[in-house]
C-alpha cells in the first residue's frame, strides 16, 4: 500500500489521531490534515519514527477555498484512495426551544458542510485512482435523537445523509461510501468542547460506565472497514460499547 494515500480530518486529536496511526500501520502515506498544525507536527514525528510516510496540511474543512487549495496540494502525492472525513464535534446541550442558532450553524458548517467540501474537492481523484473509498465519521446521533442533542443531532442527520445519498449517486463508479457511526466514545476532547471546558460535567458523561468505547476501538473499525476487499462496501456499521445499548439507554455501575 506504499503508493496509496489516506487524507484524515480532523486529525489532531481523538478518533482522528487514532485513525492516522492504524492506517499507517497498514502501510498508507497518511495526510495528516486539521487546524491545529502544533499537534499535527507531534503526531508526523512519531509516525515517521515508527517508520510511516505521513505529510502534514493545516486545514479548516470549513473553508471552502482552504479546501480547494489543500486538493490541489495532493496532487504531487501518490493517488488518494481513501478520505476519511473525521472532523467534527458537538457544542451545547441546549434545549431546541432556547438553543443559540450560533451554536447550531458552527455544527452544521463542520459536520455537514465540513464533510462535503473536503468530498466534492477530492471526489476526482479518488475516482481517478479507480478504486477509492470516502469514509464519513457520523455518529448514533445521525440515526436517533435524544433530549438535548437537537442541533447535533440535526448535523448528524445531514452527515448520514450525505453518505446515502453518495452510495446512490456514484454507483456504478469506483469509488466506495462508508459510515461508522460511534456511540459512546471517551476521547479526550469531545465532551469537554461540548460541555464549553466544564471537566466536571465532560466526565460525568462518562460516570460509572466500565468500558466505553476508545478513539483506538473506532480506528480500528474504521481501517478493517477501509481495507476489504475493493467490491465489497460497508454500508453503515454501527459501533457502541457493550454498556450501551441506546442513545439514552446505558448500564452504569453506581
Amino acid at each position: 500500500m506504499s503508493t496509496r494515500t489516506a487524507v484524515v480530518t480532523g486529525a489532531s486529536s481523538g478518533i482522528g489521531a487514532a485513525t492516522a496511526r492504524r492506517l499507517a500501520g497498514a502501510g498508507f502515506h497518511v495526510v495528516l490534515a486539521a487546524r491545529r498544525t502544533d499537534r499535527l507536527d507531534a503526531l508526523a514525528k512519531e509516525l515517521e519514527a515508527a517508520g510511516h510516510s505521513v505529510s502534514v496540511h493545516a486545514l479548516d474543512v470549513t473553508d471552502r477555498a482552504a479546501v480547494d487549495a489543500f486538493a490541489a496540494d495532493l496532487a504531487e502525492l501518490p493517488p488518494v484512495h481513501v478520505l476519511v472525513n473525521n472532523a467534527g464535534g458537538a457544542i451545547g446541550t441546549d434545549p431546541v426551544a432556547t438553543a443559540d442558532p450560533a451554536d447550531w450553524r458552527a455544527m452544521y458548517e463542520v459536520n455537514v458542510l465540513g464533510v462535503l467540501n473536503v468530498t466534492q474537492a477530492l471526489l476526482p481523484a479518488l475516482s481517478g485512482s479507480g478504486d477509492g473509498t470516502i469514509v464519513v465519521l457520523s455518529s448514533t446521533a445521525g440515526l436517533a435523537t435524544y433530549e438535548g442533542g437537537g442541533g447535533y443531532v440535526a448535523a448528524k442527520h445531514g452527515a448520514h445523509v450525505i453518505a446515502e445519498t453518495l452510495r446512490l449517486e456514484l454507483n456504478g463508479h469506483p469509488v466506495r461510501i462508508i459510515e461508522i457511526a460511534p456511540g459512546m466514545v471517551k476521547t479526550e476532547e469531545f465532551s469537554l468542547t461540548r460541555f464549553r471546558g466544564d471537566a466536571e460535567r465532560a466526565d460525568a458523561v462518562y460516570a460509572g460506565v466500565a468500558e466505553p468505547l476508545t478513539a483506538d476501538d473506532v480506528a480500528d473499525t474504521v481501517c478493517w472497514a477501509v481495507t476489504r476487499p475493493a467490491h465489497v462496501n460497508v454500508d453503515l456499521l454501527v459501533l457502541r460499547p457493550r454498556a450501551q445499548a441506546s442513545n439514552y439507554k446505558v448500564h452504569r455501575v453506581q
